[in-house]
């Protein structure tokens, strides 16, 4: 099972609406997929249609209670191969909770170890900030995937990240691959937009997937619905960039080359990138 953190320090990025939507592309391409909500607003559950106030089990208790399984409380979604491990507010509770406990970096990976032969991949929702749960996320995880508003603002958001990503593989998960970075909210018709995604794939180049998520109003919508872009309006530049990334991320490709067996490609270091002078030229 291979294990994306979605995760970036800055709110409003589009973390949710990329784990919510690369999780239903991957589902819908074959794959069987576990999408984990690590955020207390719970974001990710509303996105697929679940009423996180009249769940029984969240990922909360798996986290805090070691004899509640995860696969206790992993729900099916309207998705076939979809599956949803779900959140809601008393999430907040675990962080203070967590900090209590030895080893308590390492929760979340020992409970997705318990199902990693149930599912070719799993999709961790990370909430904006650096908490005890993020770290479990990134010291838990296989690859790191960090969405970026193409804007200026956005860059030292960036930075931090994979800052952060670096100190984590060097503590708790030597094997973490290089991070990737997605572009999105980007405005064709913005000459801010292109000139940031020239920028930040000059510095970072195949760190920076292909595929660019544009704003789209059915994107927007589908969240209200409770529904993924993909059931939403399938047909939706939404619905088709997320196929790409889907498939961009199982091969190694961008979507109209022939597929191959599921891997997540491995990027050139960025940890070289990550040099202060650098992001100031940015």
């Amino acid at each position: 099972m291979r294990i994306i953190a979605i995760t970036n320090q800055k709110g409003g990025c589009g973390k949710t609406t990329t784990a919510v939507n690369l999780a239903a592309a991957l589902a819908m391409q074959g794959c069987r997929t576990l999408l984990v909500d690590l955020d207390p607003q719970a974001h990710a559950t509303l996105g697929l249609g679940l009423a996180p106030e009249r769940l029984q089990k969240t990922i909360y208790d798996a986290l805090i209670n070691p004899y509640i399984p995860l696969r206790d409380i992993v729900l099916p979604t309207m998705i076939p191969h979809l599956s949803l491990a779900p959140s809601n507010v008393l999430l907040c509770g675990a962080e203070s909770q967590l900090s209590q406990m030895t080893h308590r970096e390492f929760v979340l990976k020992q409970q997705l170890s318990s199902v990693q032969d149930a599912f070719d991949w799993c999709l961790l929702d990370c909430s904006p900030s650096l908490s005890v749960l993020t770290l479990n996320a990134v010291a838990a995880a296989t690859d790191i995937l960090i969405p970026v508003q193409t804007h200026y603002y956005a860059i030292e958001g960036l930075r931090q990240m994979l800052e952060t990503v670096d100190i984590v593989r060097d503590r708790f998960n030597p094997q973490l691959h290089p991070a990737r970075i997605l572009l999105t909210m980007s405005e064709k018709r913005t000459l801010l937009c292109r000139d940031v995604q020239q920028q930040l794939r000059e510095y970072f180049r195949d760190a920076v997937f292909r595929t660019v998520i544009h704003r789209n109003i059915r994107l927007a919508e589908a969240p209200s619905a409770g529904q993924s872009i993909l059931t939403y309006d399938r047909h939706s530049t939404g619905a088709a960039e997320y196929i790409a990334l889907a498939s961009e991320i199982r091969t190694g490709h961008d979507v109209e080359q022939e597929p191959s067996q599921a891997s997540f490609t491995e990027p050139a270091s960025v940890e070289s990138q990550t040099d202060l002078a650098l992001m100031n030229r940015v």
